[in-house]
Parts: C-alpha cells; sequence; structure tokens
C-alpha cells in the first residue's frame, strides 16, 4: 500500500520511513516547510517528499489530495519544554493542525476521492498522574501544555471522524528513545552529558528530577506498532504503546553511566526540572496486543548502547 507519513524527517518518522520501505510500502513523506530528506533517507527508493506547514491551509490541503491508502501522522511540536514556553504554538501545530489536515482528508472521502485509514499520534501524558499501569479506559487528564495540545488534538480527531466517517485510529505511545534521538530528550541527554563528563574526566553531570518513573520503549519497536495500527487498528479507538515495565530515571542515569563506564554522580538542576511532571508513566498495551500480536523486542540495555555507539560517530 502507499502510505503518507508527516513528520517523515523527524526523529521517529524516519525510522518509520525505514520500517515502511522494508515492508514493501510506497511512502509519500512530508517534512517541513524548506526542510530536505535526511541525508539517511534520501537515496531510499519507494520514497517521494513533500512538503507540510500544519498551520497553513493552502499546503494542508495540497498534502490531503496525495493518493494513499493510509495516513500516519506524527508531524507536531514533540518537545514539552517547547510546547512549556509556547503554549499557544503546541496548540496551533498539534490540535489545530491535525483538526486542519483531518478536515482536508474527511472532504476528500465525502468527494468520494479515498477513505484512507488514518493513525493519528497522541502520547500517553494526556493521561496525567496516576499510580499504576494506565489502560486506554483512564481518563484524559493532561498536566501539562504538550500533554493539553495531545488531548485537543484526540478530541478534533474523535469529532472530525464523527461528522465525516474518516476511519481515525489513535496511537498513545509512551515515551520512546534509540540512535539518532536529539538531545531534547531525557535518554540522549544523559547519554551526551556522560559522554562529555567521561571526556573531561568530571565526576559531576547537571540533571532533572531523577525519582520520576517512566515505560521506555525502543523506537523501532513503537514504529513496528504504528505499522501494525495501519493494518489492522479500529477506528475510533486509542491504542497504548508501552512495555508495561517502568525505569526510574536514576537507574536510567546509572544504567547510561554503567555502558560509558563513568563513575557519575548526578546534581540536581533547577533548570531541568519540568513544572508538574508525571511522577509515574507506565502502560497497559493489552489491547494493542490483541488486536495486532504487537509486542516489544528491543531491550533498553541494547538501545542504550547504540544510542551511546550512534552519539560517538
Amino acid at each position: 500500500m502507499t502510505v503518507l507519513v508527516t513528520g517523515a524527517d523527524g526523529f521517529v518518522g524516519r525510522w518509520v520511513v525505514r520500517a515502511l520501505v522494508a515492508a514493501g510500502h510506497a511512502v509519500v513523506a512530508a517534512a517541513g516547510p524548506g526542510a530536505t530528506p535526511p541525508a539517511d533517507l534520501a537515496a531510499l527508493g519507494g520514497v517521494r517528499w513533500v512538503s507540510l506547514d500544519l498551520r497553513d491551509p493552502v499546503s494542508v490541503a495540497a498534502l490531503a489530495g496525495e493518493r494513499c491508502d493510509a495516513v500516519l501522522h506524527l508531524a507536531g511540536l514533540a518537545s514539552g519544554a517547547e510546547a512549556l514556553r509556547d503554549p499557544a504554538l503546541a496548540w496551533d501545530v498539534n490540535a489545530a493542525g491535525t483538526a486542519r489536515l483531518l478536515e482536508a482528508l474527511g472532504r476528500r472521502r465525502a468527494a468520494g476521492d479515498g477513505d484512507p485509514r488514518v493513525v493519528v499520534v497522541s502520547t500517553a501524558e494526556v493521561y496525567g498522574p496516576c499510580g499504576r499501569a494506565l489502560t486506554e479506559a483512564d481518563p484524559v487528564r493532561p498536566v501539562s501544555p504538550y500533554a493539553a495540545s495531545k488531548a485537543g488534538m484526540e478530541l478534533a480527531a474523535r469529532e472530525t471522524a464523527a461528522r465525516t466517517g474518516l476511519r481515525v485510529v489513535t496511537a498513545r505511545p509512551f515515551p520512546h528513545t534509540g540512535p539518532g534521538q536529539d538531545d531534547r530528550f531525557v535518554t540522549a541527554a544523559f547519554a551526551r552529558r556522560l559522554a562529555a563528563a567521561r571526556q573531561l574526566r568530571a565526576r559531576v553531570v547537571k540533571v532533572g528530577n531523577l525519582e520520576v518513573t517512566r515505560d521506555l520503549l525502543d523506537v523501532r519497536d513503537v514504529a513496528d506498532a504504528y505499522l501494525a495500527l495501519l493494518s489492522a487498528g479500529t477506528p475510533g479507538e486509542a491504542y497504548n504503546i508501552a512495555s508495561g515495565t517502568g525505569v526510574r530515571l536514576r537507574e536510567l542515569f546509572d544504567r547510561l553511566a554503567g555502558v560509558l563506564g563513568v563513575d557519575a554522580i548526578p546534581e540536581t538542576d533547577a533548570t531541568l526540572v519540568r513544572p508538574h511532571d508525571v511522577p509515574f508513566l507506565v502502560g497497559d498495551a493489552s489491547k494493542l496486543r490483541a488486536a495486532t500480536g504487537w509486542a516489544p523486542r528491543i531491550p533498553l540495555d541494547r538501545t542504550l548502547r547504540e544510542i551511546v555507539d550512534a552519539q560517538a560517530r
């Protein structure tokens, strides 16, 4: 099939494009305005690159006119810190941008010009605080601008689907990492700071709040889950993408220090602490597993080693 991927030039998007091509699919890869295809994907066969600005209705309408069998909507403001600095931008890109795209796809469907299955990518952060593994039946209670903008995205998707008949599936991935992730995200940031400490022969490494617990997945497992939902997700349903296992950030820091061979001492830096951070974010992916057979396959220690190796190149 032909799959339209928004945000194809992002961290997750690059892995998704590779997975789709490996599975034999054709890809229409939408990147941000003025962006060029990532160097590692530029020569990949079966991929056609196009431009997308989610804040521009003309750009969105042009993209919605692309012939495709399925849409994976990854594009958006992905950094919680960036969303906190500019909540209005987060809402404009994540919620309003998704509404623009789905409205354009719904109009195309109403005109009899295609009926793609659409997977919109939200976040597990929409659930807010909870002291146990979360299921899709749990209420949505966002406590950050990023999570709120993603909850708004979900609401826009649900309303548009009900009104237009668009077949929309919602994915709620729990935190994920892997080779190529940038330093705005905690695992890559830890790895970079620990590597710098080793080079400088320093022991103290600045960190944020190490007491939070996260269900941490490899990006390649998450990409596989998205492909599974494109084929087997039920329209109108939401699916957690999670391992069910929590890792405290202090443990993550220590495991990365072990990979790098650094005897490091973490020191809290108030500027790195996220306000209203969810203390425990672990998910139950039984619903996804029952629908698609998906399960994570890459152990965390392998992921951490490959992140360190990638940063050293």
